[in-house]
């Protein structure tokens, strides 16, 4: 999965080493490239303000990456801390951004088990209430951005490991009834926008998460509900991930119940420390989804990392042991898959009977 040199000489082409993600993936027939970011200042990014302006210039340059996400910013924790009090400040830090760059917004997320404002777990919820919460939390939040975002994870992390509903505090008052009226009432407020079911530990085939996640898709499509995309999350691990054609052969499973599906949050972690063995690993790993993508690129829209510097990731605080899972290191030189990506989208864009020029 690598470009000949001759292949890089070819007439007019420009060579691919001076290319950019982004524009790479537009070329190959993707709608997008991008990366996820956060608030500066908070959380993970707030040791380090020094590398605010170099990591600022990267990310909002229109080749490199053509679409953001807000990691945080939307999730209920933030915009709604108290009931019917609402917050859009740390949304609109990321909204404002890709308005700013012309960049595609994914919004994240309307409904999540996780991040969640503590009043939601802590009231005593009867049916009626917990639906009216839902109802007001979706109608502000979607309301407010009607128009901005492309896309809706309307419903995050819905699946167990092991298929079934994760019993949350949304399932345990509504049961499957939530489901419906989370992707019913998104529908009504933004009905431009595209709304995915969003889940990680569903890239592989033969996964009973896999399997579970086509039948929430097709319980709501065959309630006649509006549900246009699958986001895969993609938090893989670089020793262990799937094939291209694992990743083929799920996407086509999505097929079946949607139109659409993207890579929504990929990051690919090492189990420190580091070595170059691991990191060819993780390039390949990187390769693999944008071949599966390209690859059946009539229904996977496009790829976004979460985030793209490493001590912006949430992946040391979360797993102890991984790290160094996006493309930048701390010194804001490139992981050698950033440079396998490159390669393998001008491959891909070369199969294509382009000529890997960028524009």
């Amino acid at each position: 999965m690598r470009l000949s040199t001759s292949l890089l000489a070819a007439a007019g082409a420009v060579p691919l080493a001076t290319a950019q993600l982004h524009e790479l993936a537009v070329k190959a027939g993707l709608q997008y490239f991008g990366a996820a970011t956060d608030t500066p200042g908070f959380r993970e990014r707030e040791p380090y303000p020094e590398s605010y302006s170099q990591y600022d210039a990267i990310l909002e340059d229109p080749k490199e990456f053509g679409q953001t996400t807000p990691t945080n910013g939307q999730k209920w924790l933030f915009v709604e801390p108290e009931p019917g009090v609402f917050n859009f400040t740390e949304g609109d830090y990321v909204a404002d951004l890709a308005n700013r760059t012309n960049k595609i917004l994914r919004c994240h997320a309307l409904v999540w088990h996780s991040q969640l404002a503590p009043w939601v777990e802590t009231t005593e919820w009867t049916k009626e209430g917990l639906r009216e919460a839902i109802v007001r939390h979706i109608t502000e939040v979607a309301g407010y951005y009607r128009g901005r975002c492309a896309h809706w994870d309307v419903l995050n992390e819905a699946l167990d490991e092991d298929g079934t509903y994760r019993k949350s505090v949304f399932y345990n008052v509504l049961g499957e009834e939530y489901i419906r009226l989370t992707f019913e009432t998104a529908a009504k407020v933004d009905p431009e926008a595209k709304l995915y079911y969003n889940d990680y530990g569903i890239e592989r085939p033969a996964s009973v998460k896999t399997a579970g996640a086509v039948r929430l898709v097709k319980m709501l499509k065959d309630a006649g509900i509006k549900v246009d995309g699958v986001g895969m999350q993609a938090h893989l691990h670089a020793d262990n991930h799937p094939s291209e054609a694992d990743l083929i052969n799920t996407i086509g499973m999505y097929k079946e119940v949607v139109k659409e599906v993207a890579f929504t949050e990929l990051d690919v972690r090492i189990k420190v420390p580091v070595d170059e063995q691991k990191l060819q690993w993780q390039s390949e790993c990187y390769q693999k989804v944008v071949g599966a993508c390209v690859k059946t690129k009539d229904v996977c829209v496009g790829i976004t990392i979460w985030d793209f510097y490493d001590p912006f990731s949430w992946v040391p605080h979360v797993f102890p042991g991984n790290g160094a899972s996006l493309l930048w290191f701390e010194d804001f030189s490139k992981h050698p898959a950033y440079d396998g990506m490159v390669n393998y989208f001008g491959e891909l864009i070369e199969a294509q009977g382009g000529n890997s020029t960028c524009s």
